[in-house]
């Protein structure tokens, strides 16, 4: 055999999953096509068209990112950045978007990203946006995704000038008065729906494309896109359309499993005997693709965001007496929409942050395992249990990691969270239940194979970031957030890499490095096992390979 790419002198990081025959450290890879063939201490007599030497370079299983939003991410490139830094008052955000309408076209929205209340003073609202671009429409989406300020003029269209009105899962902010201050959250922000959506299509694929060009520079191989075709989070109804055409113009990188917005599940056509639930159209459901772009889990939005103070938790913020945040639709209504989801075939993925909202989510996980027991989930027979998720799962008492570990249930949460938003996540809690934030070490210690991801672009995404945040937690401020939830870099290496593909059921074939699993590599400038923790950011990505294709290159020749 002659391999098409042998990787010698390397220290490699095979992240291979117990019990398996594949030693944890090895020093030699080989690829052929798009496949790992050997992976040992030395080459063992085989030979390559090409041999790259990495001098001592680790190699890693190619980043997983579990839950991010690619096409948002990439739109917001072309957006007003908001985040702090550059931003950091009030005054800050007036003076960027002054600038932005200077140069942007009188007809054309005049659209910012990232901001966060928690870190410049307050939210943004119509007045100080008609004050810096008078008559213009403007739109200045939070940092978390689940709240947006408009100006008078975006108001004036969608009749909300002088008073608001009832939202189902969401709120219109008034003043005083009664007059809308321009802020919209959660459900609320589809009012904005007919005015800014569907996207073109193409404008959707250049977004990919753009997301996908940062992803492989930081060694990213692997993405979950956690909400396409609905909702506010969806961008057009075509949006799988997109990543088609993306993969076919040879513009995405990466692979990419989409989740399905619970908004466009409908009444499947067919016989009474097929009894085929909720779907979409042709009867698709999770597990349809291939290993590089493929329906994942329904995705469902059960509460909302924790710095924003609209996650449902069980007791008052800590820094807004008597707010609880809400559930984003009526508790029985949210309950059936995941259970059917299940009976019809979906694995699901329920967003929950708040603690009431994650009992919310475990009842109706339990309810599915009674009542609709099934088997041959993730789109791989023999698969037995459906490895619903929790989005976030972002304040969890003690016993819901109890819970959810026996339910099999896969929380994903974002320990990058407490390195960008940590410091409003604990005055948001209070010092106690900020300990229960964003978890990882209890959810290792309860059993559960924990998944690695970022929420992109909510945060930075980049995943030596979010290794480095689940070693240190260490906020902004340089407080330590849930001392008792810091994890090994093993362990943090572990989530980004195996913990991913598991919650995708794809540990089969990608996550680890070994004989016959997929060739998606990351070469990086050090050892993250070995370097000093508070350094682990600092760790460059070199190069970058994905199905055995060197997708990027930092110049140490592993691009022949």
């Amino acid at each position: 055999m002659k391999a098409d790419l042998l990787l010698t002198d390397a220290t490699v990081l095979t992240m291979a999953p117990e019990g398996s025959a594949v030693a944890p450290r090895a020093c030699v890879v080989a690829l052929l096509g798009d496949r790992v063939v050997y992976v040992g201490q030395d080459d063992a007599g085989l030979t390559a068209k090409r041999t790259v030497s990495l001098g001592g370079r680790c190699i890693v299983p190619g980043f997983h990112d579990a839950h991010q939003h690619m096409a948002w991410f990439g739109a917001s490139l072309d957006e007003i950045d908001l985040s702090t830094p550059p931003v950091h008052t009030l005054a800050d955000l007036a003076g960027a978007v002054a600038a932005a309408a200077e140069s942007t076209p009188g007809d054309a929205w005049i659209v910012g990203n990232g901001y966060d209340e928690n870190k410049i003073g307050g939210h943004p609202d119509r007045d100080l946006l008609d004050s810096v671009a008078p008559g213009r429409r403007v739109l200045l989406t939070h940092t978390s995704g689940h709240m947006a300020v408009v100006s008078s003029a975006v108001l004036a269209e969608l009749g909300l000038s002088d008073c608001g009105r009832d939202v189902s899962g969401g709120t219109i902010v008034v003043d005083a008065s009664g007059r809308p201050t321009g802020l919209l959250q959660e459900q609320a922000q589809n009012l904005l729906g007919p005015l800014r959506r569907p996207l073109a299509v193409d404008d959707v694929v250049r977004a990919v494309a753009r997301a996908s060009e940062v992803y492989v520079r930081q060694g990213i191989t692997s993405v979950v896109e956690a909400g396409v075709g609905g909702g506010w989070i969806g961008r057009t109804p075509v949006e799988a359309l997109a990543y088609q055409r993306a993969r076919d113009a040879g513009l995405l990188a990466v692979r990419v499993e989409l989740m399905v917005a619970s908004a466009v599940l409908h009444a499947v056509g067919g016989t009474d005997e097929d009894d085929l639930g909720d779907g979409i159209d042709l009867g698709l459901r999770t597990g349809f693709g291939d290993d590089r772009l493929r329906l994942g889990p329904v995705k469902v939005f059960s509460d909302g965001s924790l710095i924003g103070h609209t996650a449902a938790l069980c007791h008052d913020f800590s820094d807004s007496p008597g707010v609880r945040g809400y559930l984003q639709d009526d508790a029985d209504a949210l309950v059936d929409t995941i259970v059917s989801a299940h009976r019809s075939g979906w694995r699901v993925a329920t967003h929950a942050i708040g603690d009431a909202a994650i009992d919310l989510v475990l009842d109706a996980y339990e309810r599915c395992a009674v009542e609709h027991p099934r088997v041959g989930w993730g789109g791989r027979a023999g698969n037995t249990a459906p490895r619903h998720r929790i989005e976030h799962f972002g304040v969890a008492r003690p016993d819901q990691v109890t819970r959810a570990a026996g339910l099999g249930v896969v929380p994903v949460p974002q320990a990058r969270f407490v390195g960008e938003i940590g410091d409003g996540m604990r005055r948001a809690l209070g010092p106690q239940r900020s300990e229960w934030a964003y978890r990882h070490a209890s959810l290792l210690a309860a059993g559960i194979v924990v998944p690695g991801s970022s929420d992109r672009p909510v945060v930075d995404g980049r995943p030596m970031l979010g290794i480095h945040d689940m070693v240190n937690r260490r906020t902004a401020s340089g407080e330590v957030l849930g001392a008792t939830e810091v994890v090994t870099a093993h362990d943090a290496l572990r989530a980004y890499t195996y913990g991913s593909a598991h919650a995708s059921y794809e540990e089969d074939r990608k996550g680890w490095i070994g004989p016959g699993t997929l060739a998606d590599l990351a070469v990086l400038s050090a050892d993250p096992t070995l370097v000093d923790p508070s350094s682990l950011a600092d760790i460059d990505v070199l190069a970058t390979v994905v199905g055995g294709e060197v997708v990027w290159d930092a110049g140490i020749g592993v691009q022949g």
